[in-house]
């Protein structure tokens, strides 16, 4: 049998991330989710029952995903400074980072790419998300009463447009 009748099952190892916002986050992402996605349904009322239509508007879950920190914590800076800025405590942060345009990805929002690979480690699918930015970033405990060294990780959520899943040729 050929291999398109017949796959592999899809590893959960085989993924790459990339956030153009904060490159330094890239290489230490331990898990991504692919968020749910749903079409909520409008009830139209009528004498006996009320009949289910499709909703005109989709509700996208966030996008969530782990890392470890790195011992300069420029992936977790990335974050906070990020989530910080559009926070405005201090406007000129926000000024700064609402300066910068859209197209370079170093501002408001930037573009998140996941690239599912296969097998073989290539490139099979990418799940573009549009336009995302930071709802939040998770605490990073550090504790000395572990007996193996197990390294920091911290979380963060993210909101976006869209998402968009597009066959890499």
């Amino acid at each position: 049998m050929s291999t398109q009748t017949m796959p592999n099952f899809l590893s959960p190892l085989n993924f790459k991330f990339q956030l153009k916002r904060a490159p330094n986050l890239n290489f230490f992402v331990q898990k991504v989710n692919i968020p749910g996605l749903s079409l909520p349904k409008i009830n139209t009322p009528n004498p006996l029952v009320s009949i289910p239509y499709a909703g005109d508007h989709l509700q996208y879950d966030e996008l969530e995903l782990t890392f470890k920190v790195d011992e300069n914590l420029q992936n977790y800076l990335e974050i906070h400074n990020w989530v910080r800025a559009l926070g405005k405590p201090e406007f000129q942060e926000y000024a700064n980072l609402a300066r910068n345009a859209v197209y370079t990805g170093e501002g408001l929002r930037s573009d998140i790419v996941l690239t599912v690979l296969t097998s073989q480690k290539n490139p099979n699918y990418e799940f573009v998300f549009k336009d995302a930015f930071p709802l939040n970033i998770s605490s990073a405990v550090f504790e000395s009463t572990n007996e193996n060294v197990d390294y920091i990780e911290a979380s963060a959520t993210f909101a976006y447009i869209k998402f968009d899943i597009i066959k890499v040729t």
